[in-house]
């Protein structure tokens, strides 16, 4: 019997790549419109919701996001779905050993951290089912706003990059498509899950210099890599409200950090991962094509 998926943010980041992974592997994918769909109608209809809502910008998270994670939680609550939400690093805070786990404590602190931790609560205060798939930074297929692709890539064509921490430190991506293939195999171990998953992505762990070795071999030509530019963003931020939260995440570009992937190995002991040049030279492709044009 085919499975269907629920996905809330189908156009997003995430929820692109989530919607091809599950078509493909064979599922019903349905999407929301939260003008003028009932959530909780539409979470009955299904076997599994992917969370990929998200507020549009950092100066909106204090306002908008816990909120929004507590309607789903209560939704989720009210009809047995388990949802998979695509989560972050930010809920460790710095001080914590490498690589991180499905038990590493949540410590962060500082204000994003504490906001991530309250959206992720919200569904253990309601009952909800959750898995978490918790990812590095992305890298992405496309320009989708993200570290990888609007800032540190973004020169490459030219033969550089530019790298926002120290060039030795270890760091841990996520390649999208690689993340929403994770995302399905999770929600087809469904039977074999806690009602509270943390499912460590393991990705790609890199430093700096690690990275721009790897696109030189994924292009075939020499890429250095420079400092990023911080100056120009701090004199924005006092117009450009997000960059606050920029500036607030700063401290793990310079965090040694990687993640574990014991559990996803567990539950989906076949996935396997595109390999490192691969993935680069399909995230690389749109900026070579925007060079040459």
């Amino acid at each position: 019997m085919t499975k269907t998926i629920l996905i809330l943010g189908g156009t997003g980041k995430f929820g692109r790549h989530a919607t091809k992974a599950f078509t493909e592997a064979g599922w019903t994918v349905r999407p929301f419109d939260r003008a003028t769909e009932d959530l909780t109608a539409k979470m009955r209809e299904a076997d599994a919701v992917l969370m990929g809502w998200n507020p549009v910008g950092y100066h909106l998270w204090a306002d908008h996001l816990v909120p929004l994670h507590d309607r789903v939680a209560r939704a989720a609550a009210a009809t047995g779905a388990r949802v998979i939400l695509p989560g972050n690093v930010y809920v460790y805070g710095p001080g914590q050993g490498m690589p991180w786990t499905t038990d590493t404590p949540h410590r962060a602190e500082n204000p994003l951290g504490r906001l991530r931790r309250a959206a992720e609560a919200t569904y253990a205060r309601h009952g909800a089912k959750l898995t978490i798939l918790r990812c590095g930074d992305f890298i992405d297929t496309e320009n989708g706003g993200n570290w990888f692709d609007s800032h540190i890539a973004a020169t490459a064509p030219k033969g550089f990059i530019r790298y926002p921490g120290a060039l030795d430190v270890p760091h841990a991506w996520a390649f999208l498509p690689d993340a929403a293939r994770a995302a399905v195999a999770l929600a087809e171990a469904a039977d074999r899950l806690t009602d509270r998953e943390d499912v460590p992505f393991p990705g790609y762990t890199l430093s700096g210099n690690d990275l721009a070795r790897a696109m030189s071999q994924a292009l075939g030509r020499p890429i250095a890599v420079k400092p990023f530019q911080w100056l120009p963003l701090r004199l924005a931020q006092p117009v450009v409200p997000m960059l606050r939260g920029v500036f607030e995440m700063r401290y793990l570009w310079s965090l040694p950090h990687a993640l574990d992937g014991g559990r996803l190995a567990e539950l989906a002991p076949d996935f396997t991962a595109t390999p490192l040049a691969d993935a680069l030279r399909q995230a690389l492709a749109w900026q070579e094509r925007r060079h040459a044009a």
